[in-house]
């Protein structure tokens, strides 16, 4: 049965169990008394029978759950002539199941709301012509129309001068983000401006937005070792019931007693706040960019003692970018900028593209480079307004225009390369570009510490002098560089012995270490799919600070379950023991669990409320 045809079912049942109950009350004070047990039975019979059928169903999958005493009650009352009683427990606990199911759709909203937005076809130039095909027949290359408020259907790049998307739905980023040419786009972006061309870079089903829609699928079929916790447990307040209502049979030879205790047990809390809290908290993390598979990995993440983060990708932005320029021989420092990224036009080099991109950013109008020659992996000259122009590695440069190496070369530090710009044989100057630290990265590492983790480490294959230059004013615990992909597992392993640690990167070399972790982090939006599935967490866009409150949500979320489930448990057991000694009826007990399980569910809902303290406050 669907998840739709379930709904309607408890909807069937819950009006079934309120019609029997009305019915029969109208026709007890009117003093019909006969007719009104008849309505009240009527009323829980059929939700008796849809009670038993589940007990079986889940006997036979191993599993035994405070069912069985909603079962026992409504029998119990039904055999010893508490028709109302009975008609109250049916009521309560189809209003129950419902609540539950209500309150778990609600938990969902925002994942549903993804799963929601999934294009069926795409708009693809073919021959000079437009033509609408299935995801599946998308191909590397193809260029694609997006007109405004289509969903971007695959990964791809920029096609036109600029693009306007609403990443909204993917990331919590409740501003539209502005990309230029060349910008990547990740699949689920929503056109909020012109229409615009894209050129496809990955199928359909290996795009960023359909590798969510799979975590969020998993995610909703995910079940919580607090979940499983809360079945071992159901298991002793099933027999501590039992002897309760046993004993009180026992000592007062009155069967009502035993019935009043059951009736008070059913449901138990125990079953209802911890699916709705967790699920409530998947919700929410999502709603912050921070996408949880499942349950489990949540519940682990308020857990967490040791956090080792990658370098490349993860702590810095995993991609070169020009951190000074130094001028020679009376250039500007934009002039050098300027003729540097018009040439590396004509380069594939993840240097020269960083140039570019730089420039572009910057909002320079770039001509097409004239005469373009590339010397692979050393540089390119050309012309560019008409001026000959060399840009390359130093030693490259320096060659072609004639000039001393060794006088001409700026200050190098670790980590830091160095391109160089001469334009008509004379030196113009230098570009210094590294792969510079995150912004905010102290303020980031101090929250996660305020959030209970102890031991927060570098791991990195670089050179150890590049990454304490990274790391310098961090105040981390430790810097393992120089390592390599198991050697990175090995780390894992061995902080185990501090307690549960997570593993946070971005590469295809992190993925080993990223399924070793308790919690695997993987940078989603621009990282390795192999990373991004061996992880439990992929943040949505390449900003590590959402890390934060992705865990103070975790906090939060297991927080409010194990309150739910301690404040549920106790005053159950306190109203058991009130109808054991004589002060509960059988309704009056009914009611009471009512009240009991409706506040317990609304407190787990709670959790759809949690507002991290951290850097985001909000999504912005």
């Amino acid at each position: 049965m669907d998840r739709q045809a379930r709904d309607w079912f408890k909807t069937a049942l819950l009006g079934l169990a309120l019609c029997g109950l009305l019915a029969g009350l109208i026709l007890h004070f009117s003093g019909f008394e006969r007719a009104a047990r008849l309505c009240w039975t009527f009323g829980v019979v059929p939700v008796l029978a849809a009670l038993i059928v589940e007990i079986v169903a889940s006997l036979r999958r191993g599993e035994v759950g405070l069912d069985i005493i909603a079962a026992l009650s409504m029998s119990a009352a039904l055999l010893f002539g508490e028709a109302l009683a009975a008609s109250v427990v049916a009521l309560m606990y189809s209003g129950g199941t419902f609540l539950e199911g209500f309150a778990e759709g609600r938990a969902r909203r925002e994942m549903r709301g993804l799963l929601e937005r999934v294009p069926r076809t795409a708009t693809r130039y073919r021959e000079g012509k437009l033509e609408d095909v299935p995801l599946d027949a998308l191909a590397p290359g193809d260029r694609l129309l997006i007109r405004q408020g289509d969903i971007a259907p695959v990964d791809g790049i920029v096609e036109s001068r600029r693009a306007l998307l609403d990443q909204s739905a993917l990331t919590g980023e409740s501003m539209p983000v502005s990309l230029a040419a060349g910008n990547e786009i990740m699949s689920g972006s929503t056109n909020a401006g012109e229409a615009f061309d894209m050129r496809a870079t990955r199928r359909a089903q290996e795009s960023t937005y359909a590798g969510i829609v799979r975590l969020v699928e998993e995610a909703q079929r995910s079940k919580a070792p607090m979940s499983r916790l809360a079945d071992r447990y159901s298991l002793l307040f099933l027999f501590i019931t039992v002897v309760l209502a046993s004993g009180a049979w026992w000592f007062t030879g009155d069967p009502i007693r035993a019935v009043a205790v059951l009736v008070v047990a059913t449901p138990c809390p125990l079953i209802l706040a911890v699916p709705v809290a967790l699920v409530a908290g998947l919700s929410r993390a999502a709603h912050y960019g921070v996408l949880i598979k499942g349950a489990k990995p949540l519940e682990t993440m308020a857990q967490i003692k040791t956090i080792i983060l990658d370098k490349t990708g993860t702590l810095t932005n995993g991609r070169p970018q020009i951190v000074s320029v130094d001028v020679r021989n009376g250039f500007k420092e934009d002039e050098v900028r300027y003729f540097a990224a018009a040439l590396d036009q004509a380069s594939k080099h993840p240097m020269a593209q960083a140039i570019v991109a730089d420039a572009r950013d910057r909002g320079t109008m770039l001509p097409p480079p004239q005469e373009a020659s590339e010397a692979a992996g050393e540089g390119v000259i050309g012309l560019v307004d008409g001026r000959r122009i060399v840009v390359g590695g130093p030693a490259f440069v320096m060659n072609s225009i004639a000039a001393d190496p060794v006088t001409d070369r700026p200050m190098r530090t670790p980590g830091a390369a160095v391109v160089a710009v001469a334009v008509d044989g004379v030196l113009a100057g230098h570009l210094v570009m590294a792969d510079t630290l995150r912004p905010g990265m102290r303020t980031f590492l101090d929250g996660l510490r305020r959030t209970g983790v102890e031991r927060i480490l570098l791991a990195t294959g670089d050179r150890r002098d590049v990454a304490e230059t990274v790391a310098d004013g961090l105040g981390l615990d430790a810097i393992r560089s120089e390592l390599t992909p198991d050697q990175k597992v090995l780390l894992v392993l061995t902080e185990h012995k501090n307690g549960p640690v997570m593993m946070a990167g971005d590469g295809v070399n992190d993925a080993p270490a990223l399924a070793a972790a308790d919690i695997g982090v993987a940078m989603g939006a621009r990282g390795a799919a192999a990373s991004a599935e061996a992880a439990d967490v992929v943040l949505l866009v390449d900003d590590l600070d959402r890390l934060l409150p992705g865990l103070e949500v975790a906090h939060g979320a297991r927080r409010i379950a194990l309150e739910s489930v301690a404040a549920g448990i106790g005053l159950s057991v306190a109203g058991m023991v009130a109808a054991a000694v004589g002060y509960l009826t059988p309704v009056q007990g009914a009611v009471l669990q009512e009240v009991i399980d409706v506040a317990v569910i609304l407190n787990a809902l709670r959790a759809l409320r949690i507002r991290p303290s951290g850097s985001l406050q909000a999504p912005h």
